[in-house]
């Protein structure tokens, strides 16, 4: 067995003051140096990183929103799928818990040196639990304090990946469990703020439903409501290396994310 250990924590937080909860889990890059002398060199780039929401988002602290980033990159463990690693998708190809691929579906280890049960539990413990114990005290606290908590669960992905999705995929993908993880009325506002959006294509419960963060936490009749955003990479970045942030690009689109974020607040203190 190959132990697993970090030097690293497995998350970011800051609290904010009302209650809407920002969740950033395909955010990290940090690998630690014994899993990633095991990578391909392709995969030490980390290539299917959710870069740079932390810019994009940056007003949500000015606006008083609590925000979970995660530290470690996916491919150490995957902390938007269930810990037992059962597929979302059923039928349709994905990446597991602890990936052994990439999403052109090339091996992310050496000579197939992924890991075993037992250091999938070690990661498990090390970083999805820590993030998940945070995410779900943090929604509980917002709860308490305002009657209703609000978790967004932001996320981005290249706009043409095959293997997941024929043709382009929609800029905007708002994901609800299909209906299941926030109130429906919440549900239609988002989608016709994001099908305003000029110059970009939106889409709710489409290819992406949302993840385990999304079903698992959303719990309307619990007055927590939850909605993962799937954005196309185009939309503010390059999609290849060297993945910078455009910000000219970002421009066009940063203002319909704030209309979101806010018109996630207005359903909080309105409820």
């Amino acid at each position: 067995m190959t132990a697993f250990t970090t030097d690293q924590p497995a998350f970011r937080f800051y609290q904010g003051h009302r209650p809407l909860l920002i969740s950033m889990p395909h955010v990290g890059t940090y690998v630690p140096p014994a899993l990633a002398q095991r990578l391909t060199a392709e995969a030490r780039q980390v290539p299917d990183t959710d870069w740079h929401l932390e810019r994009l988002y940056a007003f949500a602290r000015d606006m008083g929103a609590s925000i979970l980033v995660a530290t470690h990159s996916r491919y150490v463990i995957d902390l938007n799928r269930p810990p037992d690693g059962a597929s979302l998708y059923p039928g349709q190809s994905v990446t597991g818990l602890c990936p052994v691929d990439t999403f052109d579906d090339t091996p992310l280890y050496v000579d197939g040196q992924g890991p075993d049960e037992a250091e999938i539990a070690q990661r498990r413990a090390a970083v999805w639990a820590p993030y998940h114990a945070c995410l779900q005290a943090e929604l509980q606290r917002l709860r308490a304090a305002h009657g209703v908590a609000l978790l967004w669960d932001a996320h981005s992905i290249r706009s043409v990946l095959p293997r997941f999705f024929e043709g382009k995929l929609p800029d905007l993908n708002l994901g609800t469990a299909d209906g299941a993880s926030c109130d429906p009325a919440l549900a239609q506002r988002l989608l016709a703020i994001a099908q305003a959006a000029p110059g970009h294509t939106a889409v709710l419960n489409g290819r992406f439903k949302g993840g385990h963060i999304t079903r698992h936490h959303g719990q309307p009749a619990q007055n927590i409501h939850a909605v993962q955003l799937e954005m196309t990479q185009c939309s503010y970045m390059q999609e290849a290396l060297p993945f910078d942030y455009l910000p000219e690009v970002a421009a066009r689109i940063q203002p319909t994310v704030q209309q979101l974020i806010e018109a996630m607040l207005a359903f909080a203190e309105a409820a």
